[in-house]
């Protein structure tokens, strides 16, 4: 039986090395995100008006995945708020929490390790890690970033963040680890505090600095974003115009501006169409699979857990043969996963979060080789059907050549997607 980590509703959880389910403090007290009308003129001057009439105590002011501001408002006043005919809506925030040179065996598995595409410093694009921040660390080749947390920089003060930005782009040298697009010039977008929690509206303003530095630098734009966070929450299909998702709509936003966004499925061992950003059609979700020995075919020794190799992870999220959320999955490793830390160290960890990024580094291999072009759909349709069309022998148990399909009365299968290939690029 696969052991169950518990999500309360509105939290997020990380699947750190011992295991453990860490549970975060509550939102900001009265914490709102307030989304203004497309054709609103100034979110700035909309914000400072509701600072000075209504007395809302301002957090971020959002101008380019959306427009609209965070804010902490009062009960009394919130009515006055909504009423404001420039504005759209108006969501609760919701505290968020991080998912949880030797040759990794992640990066071994997918055949990631042979790329040296950027080397030589010069990629003619970037991709951003929203996280706990990255770095700064010698084997990452930070460019710059953005803090929409606590701290004086975007500098990581918890690990999680430069964990992920090592498994996407730590440099092929004599030292630490290599990653699968090894030197990728790196954003990082610090939206979680040095103990890994934050808000959606730190989330939010992380997103939004993307979406404006997307292509705002035409030698380095930002391509390709990865997000190993989520929460409660569902797809409604409209961008979150329909259930007053602001996150949904900054997403949607940012991805018509020209972004990739990968993110990880969440680790509780259930459907992920309860959580987001991971259920949202507009991403690339990924499921986390087990592998020890960095090689196809199964039957290594488990190392740091007990899972069983070339088998889905026992914790990863999952989505269900057939459905909407089929088209926008695909599957990498995340058991046991070796990569950079913070103060320049290294730490083996596991979780959807460290499936993601091996994502995230072949989406990026893909682009620079040429072999991913045009608009973001078009990229994660390029990532899925090529993994689709490796032998049978590549995959693992859980993928759809080797479907897992549960008991019971109403007996469903399980879909983790395929695994990504990065060797193909």
């Amino acid at each position: 039986m696969r052991h169950k980590w518990i999500w309360t509703s509105l939290l997020l959880v990380a699947l750190v090395a011992s295991g453990e389910v860490r549970h975060l403090s509550a939102a900001p007290p009265d914490g709102y995100i307030v989304v203004l009308k497309d054709d609103a003129l100034n979110a700035p001057v909309v914000a400072a008006e509701h600072a000075r009439n209504f007395g809302v105590g301002l957090r971020h002011v959002y101008s380019h995945a959306l427009k609209g501001y965070a804010a902490v408002i009062a009960p009394e006043r919130l009515a006055d708020v909504q009423n404001d005919p420039r504005v759209l809506f108006v969501s609760a925030d919701r505290p968020v929490w991080a998912f949880a040179e030797t040759l990794p065996t992640g990066v071994d598995r997918i055949e990631g390790e042979s790329s040296s595409r950027f080397a030589s410093g010069v990629s003619g694009f970037a991709v951003a890690v929203i996280d706990t921040g990255s770095g700064p660390h010698p084997d990452l080749n930070i460019v710059g970033g953005k803090n929409c947390s606590t701290g004086r920089s975007f500098n990581d003060g918890n690990g999680h963040g430069t964990h992920v930005a090592g498994t996407i782009g730590a440099v092929n040298d004599a030292n630490g680890v290599v990653g699968v697009a090894p030197g990728i010039p790196i954003y990082s977008v610090r939206v979680l505090n040095n103990a890994g929690s934050g808000s959606w509206a730190s989330v939010i303003c992380g997103i939004d600095w993307v979406t404006a530095n997307a292509n705002a630098n035409p030698n380095l734009p930002i391509k390709v974003a990865n997000m190993s966070l989520g929460g409660s929450g569902s797809d409604d299909g409209n961008c979150g115009n329909s259930n007053n998702d602001a996150m949904h709509k900054a997403i949607c936003n940012s991805v018509a501006a020209g972004v990739t966004y990968v993110v990880a499925a969440g680790n509780s061992s259930s459907d992920f169409s309860g959580f987001a950003p991971a259920a949202y059609n507009e991403v690339l979700t990924v499921t986390a699979m087990a592998d020890f020995n960095g090689q196809a075919g199964g039957g290594a020794a488990a190392t740091c857990r007990s899972d069983v190799d070339d088998t889905s992870a026992d914790f990863s999220n999952f989505t269900t043969a057939g459905s909407s959320d089929e088209g926008h999955t695909i599957a990498a490793p995340g058991v046991c996963i070796t990569s950079t830390w913070k103060n320049g160290g290294y730490n083996t960890i596991s979780g959807t979060s460290m499936a993601a990024p091996h994502v995230t580094g072949t989406a990026a291999l893909c682009i620079a080789n040429g072999n991913c072009t045009g608009a973001p759909t078009n990229i994660m349709s390029k990532l899925r059907s090529d993994a689709a069309l490796l032998p049978e022998a590549y995959g693992f148990l859980g993928d759809p050549n080797n479907p897992i399909t549960t008991g019971g009365v109403n007996p469903k299968t399980l879909y983790y997607g395929y695994l990504i290939h990065a060797g193909a690029y």
